[in-house]
């Protein structure tokens, strides 16, 4: 897509993370979401008007381990929805995009729980939104599982549903290719993100995230790489206040810090992308994949695909 401006400002807000309750889900969920609100003020009135925002995985319903499903289909926002208007009003105010992780439902897939970030374009609507590709299995210990669904777990039936393009998502805006994922430590989905020809890819997290693996997506794939992380977050019911806080930051296409937050504490960093200029000299990996191709087809996954499809 052509782009609007040579020069875009990309910032990551550092946010708070707070657990939905289930005795007061409504009253709750919507004081996380009126948070939100209102750093999107704070982060477009302080230093100046932004071309993009990038939050959390959870800054609307939180994350809790001690949900079970009916209590979290019941917190899970529906996108479109109430929340996703509000945020696109405010995206429509200050002209901007603004990126978010949250978990969703969606009528098509009753009975799941998704876990999807959005896309929200400056004229306040959805641009798109984007699945988790994927969860770990048995990395818990016994016990406990995600029971969110991924892409892996339903493959089959999602590329029936929206096609093989949708599986790795590359969204063209007039501000540059992006890919989202709050994915971590698996460098085969960011190289395909890059081979599909994404220049910024935004990553989120909650509750930590290794920024070796972060800094790496930038050096070997060549494009601009950001993690959102939470904040310290005081009365989050079943954590530490610490809960993994911090580290929000934004890499070069040569893998260099452009910016860290420098604090655990609720804040926002910014920087400039010359996003002409790096599109007119850019180009996606050059992978030798008739060299590894063979390895690849016969690898056979721990954990097969599409464990979900009959729920």
């Amino acid at each position: 897509m052509e782009l609007a401006k040579p020069v875009i400002r990309l910032s990551v807000v550092q946010s708070r993370i707070r657990g939905v309750e289930v005795n007061r889900i409504e009253q709750t969920r919507r004081e996380n979401l009126n948070h939100l609100l209102e750093l999107i003020d704070v982060a477009n009135n302080w230093g100046g008007p932004k071309d993009l925002l990038l939050f959390h995985e959870f800054p609307i319903t939180g994350y809790s381990n001690r949900w079970n499903r009916q209590e979290l289909l019941k917190i899970a926002i529906e996108i479109p929805g109430e929340e996703t208007e509000a945020i696109g009003k405010k995206a429509k105010e200050h002209g901007c995009y603004i990126v978010f992780g949250s978990y969703a439902k969606d009528k098509a897939w009753p009975n799941h729980i998704l876990s999807i970030t959005t896309i929200i374009g400056p004229d306040g609507e959805i641009v798109e939104k984007h699945w988790k590709p994927r969860n770990i299995k048995a990395v818990f210990g016994s016990g406990f599982e995600l029971f969110t669904t991924s892409i892996y777990d339903v493959l089959e039936q999602y590329v029936e549903m929206y096609g093989w393009d949708a599986v790795i998502p590359v969204t063209r805006t007039p501000i540059g290719n992006i890919a989202t994922s709050s994915i971590q430590k698996e460098p085969e989905l960011f190289r395909a993100f890059a081979m599909k020809g994404a220049e910024i890819i935004l990553r989120t997290a909650s509750g930590g995230f290794n920024s070796f693996d972060v800094q790496a997506t930038s050096y070997y794939n060549r494009v601009y790489t950001a993690i959102a992380n939470n904040a310290i977050s005081p009365n989050n019911p079943g954590f530490f206040a610490d809960g993994g806080s911090g580290g929000s930051a934004i890499y070069d296409p040569n893998g260099m810090l452009m910016k860290q937050a420098n604090s655990v504490h609720e804040s926002s960093i910014t920087v400039t992308i010359p996003i002409a200029e790096f599109r007119a000299s850019h180009y996606p990996p050059s992978v030798h994949m008739e060299l590894y191709r063979p390895v690849f087809d016969q690898y056979v996954n721990r954990h097969p695909p599409n464990l979900f499809s009959l729920i």
